[in-house]
């Protein structure tokens, strides 16, 4: 019974990020074309493939997105914002 039960706690930790990732909103394919027409204005995507990039959690990217915002060439509303997030995250940062 122990083991099942550690095995069982082991397996919900496990699991636990990668649902985090999958409850992540958004279109990702909608984010890409977002991302190319409002965001390679100021910089390529390699800055956030670079070894010292800035942003290290799912919430400093969401908080960057936030600052970026005043120099793209549009308003995202919520939803552009959260295809940007998602297309951001599933392409470079892989945060879970």
């Amino acid at each position: 019974m122990k083991n099942i039960l550690g095995v069982s706690a082991l397996a919900s930790l496990l699991l636990m990020p990668t649902a985090y990732a999958t409850l992540l909103v958004g279109d990702t394919v909608n984010g890409k074309r977002l991302y190319n027409a409002n965001c390679t204005g100021c910089h390529d995507t390699s800055v956030h493939s670079r070894k010292e990039r800035f942003v290290q959690s799912l919430d400093a990217l969401r908080k960057q997105l936030g600052n970026c915002r005043h120099l793209a060439t549009a308003e995202f509303s919520a939803s552009e914002t959260q295809d940007l997030l998602k297309y951001l995250n599933e392409e470079f940062y892989k945060f879970r």
